[in-house]
């Protein structure tokens, strides 16, 4: 197949401008044997072929050369380095031809060979082409702030800390927060949805999102490669150099394919001589060689896990090795983390309740400046809440984030433990007096809180009072878990280490089982429980303070994975968005990629089988059966093509909903007034 002819030492980045120069060398070559045609036709035969043609006979052999000769070498510095890709049987061929003066036949098999590889090439391109948006989007310039004044810089050059301003327009350069101003960001090629985002002051921005209205001043957090964009650039072509275990298949058994195929063509070449068959042996012999290059085989994988690979990015899902894309088709069981992933993560504080003589606002005060430095959503919804009330947080000077249970924090001296009940008054780190664990006790056992997940503050061990919190489970996550069971999956289970109220009724919207106040090291024995009977596990959670977790699965999904290093890098599936509809559509992905590559598999051993056998018999020539190669490959080519279009649905869907809800926009002539979180002090 001569791939390494035009694929060697290419990167992509260089593919384009080094297969052009192939495309000039090789449309040089078929001129010259079209002439070479053309003159054989003019002068006509004559006793003396050499002579008679000698015109046709050297423009003939000039494109042999041209054409030929590096597929050969390419082939013999293979086996100088003692590998063998199969390009040798094709290297063979030309040489036959060559050898035997059928020079018009041998610059006809190299050139469609050629042709062939190069269609190959700019089909691959062009099913990567979800890595050269991201290449066309990476912002290259920024206009940074720097005492007052304003300079372009290369993006490149900016530093965490520096201050750019962004107009309607540009591309953002880096990750950062806004600073100063607000717009409406469009971050489809981040996160895969349709719908902008409005971003206002301490909001989060990724670099190569486009600034879609207003002016804003970003302070960049990260530049460079260590931006999101960076990131889902290394994760796609992360992806793309994993094989699957089929490909490695074919790998092991490429060794015995080229000298079986030799034995086979000298076989009916022994045999075609010995009996006198009518017709030219070597003909036959030339035609065998040519269509025993398995380039369909070969592109059979490769081209169906290139498009689906482009179909799943262009819908925020980072796939980080083929070989989890072609496992999910297998999953039978999956274990969701509640918060953050079958509800918003978005928690509103409904209830604060301090104990006898505790003032309500040292109660917020004393939680969120012991949360602040927390990335957990009840950290920030405590926080948002104190800020909104106007209240001075304390900076800890000593902090912990227990995984599963709380932190731990020293706020002006004093040793301050905020968490769950369940961790307050097991008696083991946590030194909490009587009166106290009988008071969490009891509020943790009151009809009132059910249904409300309760954060206790606990102060040099006696009990300041408790924050009670609610979580809304997300629009789509029902239907999202009725479409996992269709799809087959068996198991479906909610682990939280919230309370058992909050997880039941969560779970009765979902229809599914739960298990609730699960600690970190439960999750992971409860996933090697599913694997020990049989299942194939898919792990899901919001990547905060799932790593191990996620670590645990067959397979990794961390949701909302946009900005966050931990998510992104200890799932091996990444969805950059919440939309769970995601999870369905990486399944059946799965599935349609494996038929996919079992009909490529299908069509090229059919060519090969079928066509081998009519060469032999002399029904095929040398340059038909060129032709047919080529013809083999773009099949192979277009039936992997169908799979970039994948989730096209599911784009047109939420495409109409934003339109839907940009029209109820307009039809509204005042905006509601903001409504604060209801806070209820007892």
């Amino acid at each position: 197949m001569a791939h390494d002819y035009v694929k060697d030492q290419l990167s992509v980045e260089s593919q384009t401008g080094r297969v052009s120069l192939e495309i000039l060398a090789t449309l040089l070559g078929g001129t010259l044997l079209i002439c070479s045609v053309a003159a054989d036709w003019i002068y006509g035969a004559g006793p003396s072929e050499f002579e008679a043609n000698f015109p046709a006979t050297l423009l003939a052999f000039v494109a042999a050369l041209l054409l030929g000769a590096p597929l050969v070498w390419v082939s013999l510095k293979e086996l100088a380095e003692g590998h063998m890709h199969m390009n040798e049987l094709v290297a063979l061929a030309v040489l036959a031809a060559f050898a035997i003066g059928q020079y018009t036949e041998a610059a006809a098999i190299a050139f469609f060979m050629i042709i062939s590889v190069l269609i190959e090439n700019r089909t691959a391109l062009g099913a990567q082409a979800s890595i050269e948006s991201l290449v066309r989007i990476t912002p290259t310039r920024a206009h940074r702030l720097s005492g007052g004044q304003e300079s372009e810089v290369d993006a490149k050059d900016l530093k965490p800390g520096d201050i750019v301003r962004v107009r309607p327009g540009d591309n953002i350069p880096a990750d950062g927060k806004v600073a100063k101003g607000s717009s409406t960001v469009n971050q489809a090629n981040i996160t895969g949805e349709s719908i902008p985002a409005d971003k206002n002051e301490g909001d989060e921005v990724f670099g190569g999102t486009i600034n879609l209205t207003g002016v804003m001043e970003i302070e960049v957090l990260k530049a460079g490669t260590d931006t999101t964009l960076g990131r889902v650039k290394d994760l796609i072509l992360q992806a793309e150099r994993t094989r699957i275990p089929i490909l490695r298949m074919i790998d092991r058994y490429a060794g015995w394919y080229t000298p079986t195929v030799l034995m086979v063509i000298a076989i009916v070449l022994f045999f075609t001589i010995r009996m006198g068959t009518e017709g030219d042996p070597w003909q036959r012999a030339i035609a065998m060689l040519v269509v025993a290059c398995p380039c369909a085989v070969i592109l059979a994988t490769p081209t169906a896990m290139v498009a689906a690979l482009s179909a799943a990015a262009r819908l925020g899902v980072l796939v980080k090795s083929v070989v989890d894309l072609e496992g999910a088709r297998n999953l039978t069981a999956m274990v969701f983390d509640k918060t953050g992933t079958l509800t918003t993560g978005q928690l509103q504080v409904t209830r604060l309740t301090p104990a006898a003589g505790v003032d309500g606002a040292d109660l917020l005060r004393t939680c969120a400046s012991a949360e602040q430095h927390s990335k957990h959503p009840v950290a920030k919804a405590v926080t948002d809440v104190a800020r909104k009330a106007k209240l001075a947080l304390r900076e800890p000077t000593e902090f912990e984030e227990i995984s599963g249970r709380g932190v731990r924090a020293v706020i002006e001296g004093r040793q301050v433990f905020i968490g769950r009940a369940k961790w307050l008054t097991d008696g083991g780190a946590v030194k909490v007096d009587a009166a106290s664990a009988e008071a969490i006790t009891t509020a943790q056992a009151a009809p009132e809180s059910d249904g409300v997940s309760l954060l206790f503050i606990v102060r040099d061990g006696a009990l300041m009072g408790w924050v009670g919190l609610e979580d809304n489970t997300r629009a789509q996550a029902a239907s999202a878990i009725d479409d996992l069971r269709t799809l087959g999956l068996k198991r479906l289970i909610i682990v939280t280490g919230d309370r058992e109220s909050v997880a039941k009724r969560v779970a009765a919207q979902m229809h599914t089982d739960y298990k609730a106040e699960v600690l970190p090291h439960q999750k992971l024995e409860m996933v090697d429980e599913l694997k020990a009977k049989g299942h194939r596990v898919a792990v899901v959670g919001d990547g905060v303070n799932d790593a191990p977790a996620l670590a645990a699965g067959d397979i990794s999904i961390a949701m909302g994975a946009a900005g966050s290093d931990v998510a992104i890098h200890s799932a091996s599936i990444a969805l950059m968005n919440n939309n769970l509809n995601r999870i369905p559509f990486l399944i059946r992905l799965s599935k349609a990629t494996s038929s996919v590559v079992k009909q490529n598999l299908v069509i090229g051993g059919v060519f090969i089988t079928v066509f081998m056998g009519l060469s032999a018999a002399g029904y095929v020539s040398p340059v038909m059966a060129a032709i047919l190669h080529v013809v083999s490959g773009l099949v192979v080519i277009f039936n992997s093509a169908r799979l970039v279009r994948s989730g096209e649905e599911i784009e047109m869907a939420e495409a109409e909903a934003a339109d839907a809800a940009a029209r109820s926009a307009r039809g509204v002539t005042a905006a509601a007034p903001a409504v604060s979180p209801k806070v209820v002090t007892a």
